[in-house]
């Protein structure tokens, strides 16, 4: 496993602070809005056509009403709702919800969708610095376990009727993906989606140079980046300890949650950010791949085609997987 040293760039924005403007077709058009709780970005070059920005935005709505545990009448939140009774949902959640399976299998459960008893009880959100009761998160664990859910044709039914789905960990990187693939046909050439710092790139800049996105630092104000990558029709997902979290007791507790223990996952890593044509897949192996750890989320990363990572540890050395000085930081 090889250090990383890549050059801190404070060159990219990544978001922007008007919602919608309006540009000659050499310009930009983008708009801001809030899904998913958190702020997502969209912006494309070469055209003043708005609304493909508006129908990305309903994209967004119509994927956060399905994919969402906390919106009470999402397929999701129906799911979770069910007490174990089979439920009928759209092709897209099923094949969300499969996508998630194989994450959680490939990680032997380190990545595990159902760990929504969990992130309800500990709710960092919400929760200023109250550590759930032992016995509380012990209940919580014994409900965590992707076998539980069976999947017939189009409906999903949980074994354990305690059991329910948490897709925060894949969502937005497959929405991401959907926005993009809308985007391509309607003959988009170069734009940047940012959903909460999932970003995907279609093309390069206009100029043909790459986009350069930055790797936020971890604890430190939003806009400072410890790193930049320059990328061109590229995912980059980071997942950080410094996302949600609170302190006690000058410790961190963070929203990275390891199901086989109930508490925030522990090891000596601040983010890890991955690079990858899928978003859908760069989101949920930046969480894998967290909660491995350094040296078995390295390994993972090492087999896998046209993925690279970049690992931070507690110490702020970067960490890059072997191909990444090749193939991304030239």
């Amino acid at each position: 496993m090889k250090r990383c040293y890549i050059s801190i760039i404070l060159s990219f924005c990544l978001l922007f602070l008007s919602g919608c403007t309006s540009a000659s077709t050499n310009e930009s058009i983008s708009k801001n809005g809030i899904f998913f709780d958190t702020l997502i970005s969209i912006r494309i070059w070469e055209t003043n056509d708005s609304s493909l920005l508006d129908d990305c935005f309903e994209l967004c709505s119509k994927y956060e009403n399905k994919f969402s545990r906390t919106l009470p009448n999402s397929e999701i939140s129906k799911i979770n709702q069910s007490a174990g009774i089979p439920v009928e949902v759209s092709d897209e959640t099923i094949k969300l919800i499969q996508k998630g399976l194989n994450y959680s299998k490939l990680s032997n459960g380190a990545f595990d969708i159902t760990i929504a008893p969990l992130s309800n009880l500990w709710d960092f959100k919400h929760n200023k610095g109250i550590i759930p009761p032992k016995n509380s998160i012990d209940e919580a664990k014994k409900h965590i376990n992707y076998k539980n859910i069976v999947i017939n044709g189009n409906t999903v039914k949980l074994l354990d009727p305690h059991s329910a789905l948490d897709l925060g960990g894949i969502a937005k990187g497959y929405i991401a993906d959907r926005l993009k693939d809308f985007l391509m046909r309607k003959q988009v050439k170069h734009a940047m989606i940012n959903l909460g710092g999932n970003v995907l790139t279609i093309g390069s800049k206009t100029d043909g140079t790459p986009f350069h996105i930055g790797i936020q630092k971890p604890f430190a104000d939003q806009n400072e980046t410890i790193a930049s990558i320059p990328v061109i029709d590229k995912s980059v997902v980071s997942s950080g300890i410094y996302e949600r979290y609170f302190k006690k007791n000058n410790k961190v507790y963070h929203h990275l949650l390891d199901p086989f223990t109930g508490y925030p996952k522990q090891n000596n890593l601040l983010s890890v950010t991955i690079i990858s044509d899928s978003s859908t897949d760069g989101d949920a192996l930046s969480t894998v791949c967290y909660t491995l750890g350094l040296e078995k989320g390295m390994q993972l990363i090492n087999q896998l085609d046209n993925v690279e990572a970049v690992f931070i540890t507690n110490d702020y050395q970067l960490h890059c997987s072997e191909k990444i000085n090749d193939t991304i930081l030239k």
